[in-house]
């Protein structure tokens, strides 16, 4: 898995740079406990932090080899799960190996086929490569964006890393937020490249960023096609299962102990039971991890989005599957814990506002790793085959705005008034929204005689996989890596998506139902509770207590004239705190998290706000 940071300067000398490379790789020690490597040369300073997984003696990086033109060196983050069959590839080519990593395959493919690599590679990655013999830095990103990845131009050159916060320990970086910047904190959009700090840039999934004398180049290797889908009804479900048996056999692979995280949900559900069907015959039972609230079973009230709890499914699969399970059990003072969300705004180096999602996320994965080092996980599952209730909302098909806007009551919600008055005037997140959903349908790839409601539905299926996907990812990555913890997504991918992308939407919904490819394609290894389940989203407490602690410390900061009021609605937050705890309803509460998590942010990285 791992965390990658770098620094390219074509002018200047950087063997003397030594300290500040080590300083950027320390701001990812929780990505990489298990090893620290830096390698400086005169234009290019390659820092890398281990988390080992596969070869673990002969995995260390930067990985470097010399050719009789120049010396190469990679850094690399993630898994390629066809490593093997490219290793062979690449023997028959007469290239040889001294580990058994798949980063010396990734390497050796760099040196046969340049930055064609890409196309080679079936995994989630993110990876540097340091060419010497050509003095150019390339820059690869998974096809789904499932690795981060992050660069900043300079004056000389360039400095890239896994996440912002390493890119941000480098003295040449301003620590500045613009006004797009925080645009993209508040409209729950994801705007390609956007990295919220000013300068800085993500590289983009399915994207190889080449750096050398003469600049910045960008190349797209991977974009969802439309193509025509000629399998029937039952031919496409055994694709779908002929896919993802390859795909989770894949992805167990580890040199170190691996689970799965166990929902209760189909997606999660097929993921555990196909695991468990892959290691029977070898005498091996699956793990299985699920996050619960203390009486939330007992005490569970239906709402629009969640109908019934977790733990009931929970415990049907596990006892079908006859895994190995332990449920992580969260009280409301674990959840609201502020040096928990402390270390959840700090992973994500932005404050998203999720509360109680992200605490609750990052505190399943930190006890995971007390266990495990490998977990696999279900999501993007509702992105791919069509899994949210508001797919079916004709008031959501019908809107021109991304679909979860749309559903969840648009910018014009209460919850949006969570933004300073005079603020919310200058970032126009209506406008700023409204432009970034025509730029994303005017790259939304279409079939001749496709019909208009078809098309609708492909745009739909597209915005999620090319940008509220991406938002999920970026959550998952943060928080496991956050405790050294490799989450591993098995319905990312590629080969997968693309398939389902294009079957139509009436096989999207054979059954009548959500997700009627993955249902019937695993309905066999699933207990019918599941089966039969309505799709319920990850889970958030319900308990009055959490609510009241939230508005405990939102009050204290309140009477510190906190500096994150100058960001946010005081008279919004204020009505917040003093609501009655059993009346705060979802916008109340995100108006709380909101508040809570900006005032660390703000006092993490004391950022300059420039709108």
């Amino acid at each position: 898995m791992c965390g990658i940071c770098g620094w390219i300067d074509f002018r200047n000398d950087l063997e003397q740079q030594r300290d500040t490379l080590d300083a950027m790789c320390r701001t990812m020690a929780c990505r990489g406990p298990d090893a620290s490597g830096t390698s400086v040369l005169r234009h290019a300073a390659l820092g890398h932090r281990r988390l080992a997984i596969i070869d673990l003696p002969g995995g260390a990086q930067p990985m470097n080899t010399r050719t009789p033109d120049g010396e190469l060196c990679l850094v690399y983050s993630g898994e390629t799960y066809n490593f093997t069959e490219l290793r062979g590839e690449l023997r028959g080519r007469g290239h040889h190996f001294e580990t058994d990593s798949d980063t010396e395959v990734v390497l050796r493919g760099y040196l046969e086929w340049g930055e064609g690599v890409a196309e080679r590679l079936n995994g989630m990655y993110a990876f540097a490569v340091w060419d010497g013999r050509a003095d150019k830095l390339t820059l690869v990103r998974d096809r789904m964006g499932i690795k981060p990845l992050y660069y900043y131009p300079t004056d000389n050159g360039v400095l890239f890393g896994s996440e912002p916060k390493a890119i941000l320990a480098n003295p040449l970086v301003e620590h500045r937020v613009d006004a797009d910047g925080l645009r993209e904190l508040f409209a729950l959009t994801k705007q390609p490249g956007n990295a919220v700090w000013s300068g800085m840039h993500e590289v983009e999934p399915g994207t190889v960023v080449t750096v050398d004398r003469d600049g910045t180049h960008r190349r797209t290797y991977w974009r969802l096609a439309a193509t025509e889908h000629t399998d029937g009804t039952e031919a496409t479900v055994t694709k779908v299962r002929e896919l993802l048996d390859d795909i989770v056999d894949r992805q167990l692979v580890s040199d170190v102990a691996r689970c799965v995280l166990l929902s209760g949900g189909l997606d999660s559900s097929a993921i555990t039971a196909l695991a468990a069907r892959r290691l029977a015959p070898s005498g091996q039972d699956v793990r299985s991890f699920a996050v619960d609230f203390l009486g939330q079973t007992e005490n569970f009230v239906s709402d629009s989005l969640r109908e019934t709890p977790d733990g009931p499914y929970v415990h049907d699969v596990a006892e079908h599957v006859r895994s190995r399970h332990r449920d992580i059990v969260l009280d409301p003072q674990m959840l609201a814990d502020p040096e928990v969300r402390r270390a959840a705004v700090a992973a994500r180096d932005v404050p998203m506002g999720l509360g109680d999602l992200d605490n609750s996320l990052y505190l399943l994965f930190k006890s995971v790793r007390e266990h495990s080092t490998v977990a696999l996980s279900g999501e993007s599952a509702d992105e791919i085959f069509g899994g949210y209730k508001w797919f079916f909302d004709p008031h959501v098909r019908e809107a021109e705005t991304f679909p979860w806007l749309a559903a969840f009551g648009g910018l014009h919600s209460p919850g949006r008034e969570i933004l300073d008055p005079t603020l919310a005037e200058q970032l126009d997140l209506t406008g700023y929204v409204a432009e970034e959903y025509r730029r994303a349908v005017s790259e939304l790839p279409t079939l001749e005689g496709e019909s208009a409601f078809e098309r609708k539905m492909r745009e739909i299926s597209y915005l999620h996989l090319t940008r509220f996907v991406r938002i999920l990812l970026d959550r998952k990555d943060r928080m496991s890596m956050a405790v050294g913890l490799e989450v591993r997504v098995p319905f990312c991918d590629h080969r997968l998506v693309e398939y389902v992308f294009n079957a139509p939407w009436a096989l999207k919904t054979y059954d009548g139902r959500e997700k009627s490819l993955l249902r019937g394609a695993t309905a066999d290894i699933l207990p019918r509770s599941v089966v039969d389940r309505v799709k319920s989203p990850y889970p958030s407490t319900q308990d009055p207590n959490y609510a009241a602690e939230l508005q405990r410390q939102a009050g204290e900061l309140l009477r510190t004239d906190d500096p994150a009021l100058s960001l946010l609605n005081e008279r919004w937050i204020r009505e917040a705190v003093t609501t009655p705890a059993e009346q705060v309803d979802a916008d109340t509460r995100n108006a709380l998290e909101r508040f809570l998590d900006v005032s660390i942010w703000l006092e993490q990285h004391n950022p300059e706000i420039k709108v």
